[in-house]
């Protein structure tokens, strides 16, 4: 039986994720800061991720679905340290458990990886800076560390999600959110459900020759 860190995995699409990949026949370990999670951790915690991952033991399956959207509004109100906090959580808490799971993943020749950016990360959202910048840099982390392992057996790819009905986007203002929905042809949100299905296809043996790509679930929204 294969095993999977889904950070995240408390709520939103990193529950969804997790649950679809427990139906697949996976075990799976869920990494959230949330109680209810099978391992209370902030990712942004590099020693605490490093800990962890010696006590987990071996993986063969990482899904960064943890992230946080930040503060909204004009890039010129915007708060330096509320960038800092969004950068820490949605690119240096991927980093981190890249590096503390991977590299297993490479000594036994098999792993996949699946990050979590967003449209947002392609189009740029206004009002919506720091979150956009960060998924951005989640996709060009995704590319690069596809080409470093493209010949080791793990393959590393990004999901780009639009807009879906989660808890965390809650957070986000009402016009920041109804620009977003006006940009999906198909003029909805997404389920959880629906991108599940998309995360268990590249996590398993399916997928053999793609890695550093990024897959779009938007509704029609991506244009490029």
């Amino acid at each position: 039986m294969r095993t999977a860190v889904v950070t995240g995995g408390s709520s939103g699409l990193g529950a969804a994720a997790a649950a679809k990949l427990r139906a697949e026949g996976l075990r799976v370990i869920t990494v959230d800061l949330d109680p209810s999670a099978d391992v209370v951790l902030n990712v942004t915690d590099s020693a605490a991720v490093r800990a962890m991952s010696h006590d987990i033991g071996a993986i063969d399956v990482l899904v960064n679905s943890a992230g946080i959207v930040g503060p909204s509004g004009p890039l010129l109100d915007s708060d330096l340290d509320a960038w800092r906090r969004v950068f820490e959580v949605n690119v240096m808490g991927t980093v981190a458990m890249m590096q503390a799971l991977v590299p297993g993943m490479v000594e036994r020749g098999w792993g996949r990886v699946v990050n979590f950016a967003s449209m947002a990360g392609k189009d740029g959202n206004p009002s919506l800076a720091p979150y956009s910048a960060s998924k951005a840099a989640v996709i060009a982390l995704t590319k690069s560390v596809g080409k470093e392992l493209a010949t080791s057996g793990v393959l590393v790819n990004a999901i780009a999600p639009a807009v879906f009905s989660t808890p965390m986007n809650d957070a986000t203002g009402p016009e920041a959110l109804a620009h977003i929905v006006s940009l999906i042809p198909m003029r909805r949100v997404g389920n959880p459900s629906e991108l599940a299905e998309l995360v268990a296809w590249l996590c398993s043996d399916k997928v053999s020759f793609s890695t550093g790509a990024v897959y779009d679930i938007s509704g029609g929204r991506a244009v490029y």
